[in-house]
This record gives structure tokens, C-alpha cells and sequence, in this order.
């Protein structure tokens, strides 16, 4: 029996230091219960917290370090 989730499953890249790269579209529930939505191919989230457009990455993360250095 093949499972129905396969075949939409969408990939998620991990980074070490940098954002999770999601094959799209994607949809994403922030924290208040609003959803964001992008019909790109692949989306960065950022997972730093440093974004000017949160949740998806600007590349802020590049410029500072965690400690705000």
C-alpha cells in the first residue's frame, strides 16, 4: 500500500549555522496563528532569530554573531 504522505512530502535541508532550506510551496504558521505562504521552488526560514523577514532568512545571520558582537 504506498503511503499518501511520500508523495507530497516536501524536503528539508538542514545547515549548520544557517537556515532550513524547505522545498516549496510551502505554508508556515508563526507563533500568533497567522500563516505566511511562498510559492517558490526551495525557501530559506531563518532559525536565528535575526531576520528582518522573519520567518523566512535575509542572511542576517551573516553579518552578526549570536552573542550580538
Amino acid at each position: 500500500m504506498p503511503n499518501e504522505r511520500t508523495e507530497h512530502a516536501s524536503r528539508i535541508s538542514l545547515r549548520r549555522q544557517g537556515p532550513l532550506l524547505v522545498e516549496g510551496p510551502v505554508e508556515v504558521e508563526l507563533e500568533d496563528g497567522t500563516t505566511v505562504s511562498s510559492d517558490r521552488f526551495r525557501v530559506a526560514l531563518c532559525t536565528c532569530g535575526r531576520s528582518r523577514r522573519y520567518p523566512w532568512c535575509d542572511t542576517s545571520h551573516r553579518r552578526r554573531t549570536r552573542n550580538g558582537a
